[in-house]
């Protein structure tokens, strides 16, 4: 049988349609005020609002605003992000999380008037690990890579170069969430900017060598 007009029509918009978009999207925690502009999600971030567990300050947190896609196995995801930040801890950037004690987030975090990029491993307990700039961004892209059993945060002044600033372990072959947070602990809260997140699917590293290995 002879594919109609419409059906043909169809068949054009699923080869051609976005295969991601802002829009498909979901929230957890999701704040009072947001919009999507094209590429560009902006939110006010929730004033006394983290992600955090135990360790050091002995208190557990969960309520920041997280906006994510779901995504198994392998795959590169990053964004550019910036923000408003004012108050102390102030925090923006990408979330890799499997669940409510494990994941990992990585961003730009205000502490005493510096910006720092920072990068929070939590399982079961949270660790926290900063690099301090010696001067203001207007923005930063943060990029996620998830191998195997493990998660590579990179950083970018200029979406070219990037640099490596964490390697944290990560259950393989578990779903995951992953997109963009964020967090105003100690603060009322502030505007936050992120244009062109992306979520790049890799070939899964264990399987591609075992077809390298067992060719036709």
């Amino acid at each position: 049988m002879k594919p109609t007009l419409i059906t043909a029509l169809a068949l054009f918009g699923c080869l051609t349609a976005p295969s991601q978009t802002l829009e498909k999207m979901n929230w957890f925690n999701e704040p009072t005020n947001w919009e999507i502009s094209g590429d560009t999600l902006t939110m006010d971030v929730t004033p006394k609002s983290d992600y955090w567990r135990v360790s050091h300050y002995g208190f557990t947190v969960d309520d920041a605003p997280f906006y994510y896609s779901e995504n198994g196995g392998e795959f590169e995801a990053k964004a550019r992000i910036s923000a408003d930040y004012k108050a102390r801890f102030d925090q923006a950037g990408l979330m890799v999380r499997a669940d409510h004690e494990n994941y990992i987030k990585a961003g730009i975090e205000f502490v005493d008037g510096k910006y720092n990029l920072s990068v929070v491993v939590t399982h079961h307990t949270s660790d926290w690990s900063v690099i301090p700039l010696d001067h203001t961004v207007d923005a930063i892209w943060i990029k996620a890579v998830r191998r195997l059993d493990a998660v590579e945060i990179f950083y970018s002044f200029d979406d070219k170069e990037y640099v490596m600033m964490r390697n944290a372990w990560m259950e393989a072959n578990r779903p995951v969430k992953i997109g963009l947070f964020g967090a105003s602990p100690d603060g009322d809260g502030f505007k936050a900017c992120f244009t062109g997140f992306k979520v790049t699917h890799l070939p899964d590293k264990t399987r591609t060598l075992w077809l390298e290995r067992n060719p036709q």
